[in-house]
């Protein structure tokens, strides 16, 4: 085993201590609630990280134009993967809208492992708000 792919390992045992069964299980779950909360349908990857980007950005539900739901999935994407050691948020500009740094680069995952990862960290943020 290469030293590279021993690394991940390590990290995902570390940082996703769920196995892929119960990633699954707890998006399907997610998924569910979101879609009963809201009253729409399944919501997918992309609307998960719209609606932490709505929270993280703290001005409460209104009309963003295509270029700002851009911005609130990035904003979701960072709050995600600050819980990693990934990015820290530097501050907001004049308009309070939320600003990250990379302090550390992110490996290289293949596509399961991208897909568990954002899975588990977007499961992880909702049971935080809960908790």
């Amino acid at each position: 085993m290469s030293c590279l792919l021993l690394l991940v390992s390590i990290f995902f045992l570390i940082f996703i201590p769920m196995k892929p069964s119960e990633i699954n299980a707890k998006w399907n779950q997610l998924q569910k609630r979101i879609a009963e909360d809201f009253d729409t349908d399944l919501p997918d990857m992309k609307v998960m990280l719209f609606l932490i980007g709505v929270q993280e950005l703290g001005q409460g539900p209104k009309k963003f134009t295509k270029r700002q739901k851009e911005e609130l999935m990035h904003i979701a994407t960072c709050k995600l993967f600050s819980q990693m050691g990934f990015y820290e948020l530097e501050g907001a500009d004049q308009d309070g809208w939320p600003h990250w740094k990379l302090v550390k680069p992110i490996p290289g995952y293949t596509l399961l492992e991208q897909e568990m990862m954002m899975k588990s960290l977007v499961i992880t943020y909702f049971e935080d708000m809960e908790g």
